[in-house]
């Protein structure tokens, strides 16, 4: 869970206005639900190296604006563009050119896949964003119009882990319904996206059960991974408790890293459900600084990626005196998270 100075302050494509969906954890914007174009063929070749076409997916071509775009670098380095500004699409045409074709596993609707992304004004040249390259947190990409703009999901499904991918759009085309005003892009500019695909992100944590501990909630999950969480019929622990639900073999979490988990927030005293990425999409979290409030961290630090962990955070470790009033969350609210630690860089 961010802190709320961290959620005020924080700024990258995860936050509006490139996502849909509304939560306390980011920030982003109630919309329309747009649909995706559903192809008939499955399991066979698009015709570009580095792409499978399979049935879910947008046949998206490669043409004149995203071959005129010359991209140059290694893979999940930071790339160099180079823009012929002011860049000509027309007004309904996305265009996608691989660069750098991939061997990886095609990515497939539905599912997230880790990225090192960078967004730039084809109007005018100008970097507009840039995360996960030379080793920085990556994004991890819902592969889902529902709630990532259609121009990403365009960009990224079906492609072949370990391709760089160049696409071109016109700004309308690129965000549907969403709000690219944040960025100071008009309806009329062009959109590149430079987007190198590192990954397919696991849905849950895969570690090995562990007993359950006396005193904590307990938690029972859904065939997708899904918890539901029971609180007991006591006061909460005044100190954050943590428990391992399940033991992971990966790396274990250091502190200052960035962290991608599914999670879910429950209130103590109501046992509500106050926030989680279930339904959505996993998250990235810092630790670094005042990233995640301070039980958040207590739960991640020192754990490895494969564990889910189940937390209880008093109010001294939560929000404090002042609560969360937008999550709901009074100042004299205990909090339980179920976090499942997927993937974990510097």
């Amino acid at each position: 869970m961010l802190s709320a100075s961290t959620k005020k302050d924080a700024a990258d494509w995860s936050s509006p206005p490139f996502l849909y969906e509304s939560d306390p954890v980011r920030k982003t914007v109630s919309l329309l639900v747009a649909a995706a174009c559903v192809m008939a063929l499955a399991s066979c070749s698009s015709g570009d190296a580095g792409v499978t076409q399979l049935e879910g997916c947008s046949n998206t071509p490669s043409g004149s604006a995203s071959n005129s775009v010359k991209v140059t670098g290694e893979f999940a380095k930071t790339p160099k563009v180079k823009i012929p500004s002011p860049l000509k699409v027309t007004e309904k045409g996305t265009e996608r050119t691989i660069v750098i074709p991939g061997k990886g596993e095609p990515v497939k609707p539905n599912s997230t896949v880790d990225v090192a992304f960078a967004a730039y004004n084809g109007t005018t040249g100008k970097e507009l964003t840039a995360n996960g390259f030379d080793g920085s947190a990556s994004m991890p990409v819902p592969v889902d119009v529902k709630q990532i703009i259609p121009g990403i999901v365009r960009t990224v499904e079906c492609v072949d882990i370990g391709s760089r991918v160049v696409t071109t759009a016109n700004v309308k085309t690129a965000w549907g319904q969403g709000d690219p005003s944040q960025l100071g892009l008009k309806p009329t500019d062009s959109i590149v996206f430079v987007v190198d695909l590192l990954d397919v992100l696991p849905t849950k944590a895969d570690g090995k059960s562990q007993p359950a501990v006396p005193g904590m909630p307990t938690v029972k999950l859904a065939k997708d991974g899904a918890p539901t969480v029971t609180i007991p019929k006591a006061d909460p622990p005044t100190e954050t408790k943590v428990a391992v639900l399940k033991q992971g073999d990966g790396k274990a979490v250091a502190d200052g890293e960035t962290v991608t988990a599914q999670y879910q927030g429950v209130i103590w005293a109501t046992g509500k459900v106050f926030d989680q990425s279930w339904g959505k999409a996993p998250v990235p979290f810092p630790t670094a600084g005042q990233g995640v409030i301070p039980g958040f961290k207590k739960a991640l630090v020192g754990q490895k990626v494969g564990s889910q962990v189940l937390v209880v955070i008093p109010p001294a470790d939560g929000y404090g005196a002042a609560g969360q009033p937008d999550a709901g969350i009074s100042g004299t609210d205990t909090l339980v998270f179920v976090i499942d630690i997927l993937k974990t860089v510097k």
